[in-house]
């Protein structure tokens, strides 16, 4: 069973920046697309970011288009995600997700294995 464990999230205030990671384990190879979403109390969830197995393509959702990187380090098989200039609406539970497809999509449907989430809070 693939299991995937973020970890770097916390309380920043706005303006601030965030260093999430997440650490595939178990039967989740370094060729799956690896994602990040995102849940705010009372929202559906939404995806963030998405990074292809080689790392060479990256999409992003518009409202964090700027602020936000993804990237991944296969060698150590950790994926990243960088947060600059975080919003109070950014505040949220984010969720490390796997996909076996490796297509890399921005539906939550796209993707196998999902971590536990890290809670985001950015105060304002």
């Amino acid at each position: 069973q693939a299991q995937l464990v973020e970890s770097g999230g916390g309380l920043v205030q706005a303006g601030g920046s965030l260093r999430l990671s997440c650490a595939p384990s178990g039967r989740t190879r370094s060729t799956y697309a690896m994602g990040w979403f995102r849940q705010a109390p009372g929202k559906e969830r939404e995806f963030v970011a998405t990074v292809s197995w080689t790392g060479g393509n990256t999409y992003y959702a518009d409202s964090v288009k700027g602020r936000f990187t993804i990237s991944r380090d296969n060698a150590k098989n950790t994926v990243s995600l960088q947060m600059n200039n975080l919003k109070h609406e950014d505040t949220a539970v984010y969720y490390c997700a796997a996909d076996r497809s490796n297509n890399g999509g921005k539906s939550r449907w796209d993707y196998d294995y999902w971590g536990q989430g890290t809670q985001v809070t950015v105060s304002s």
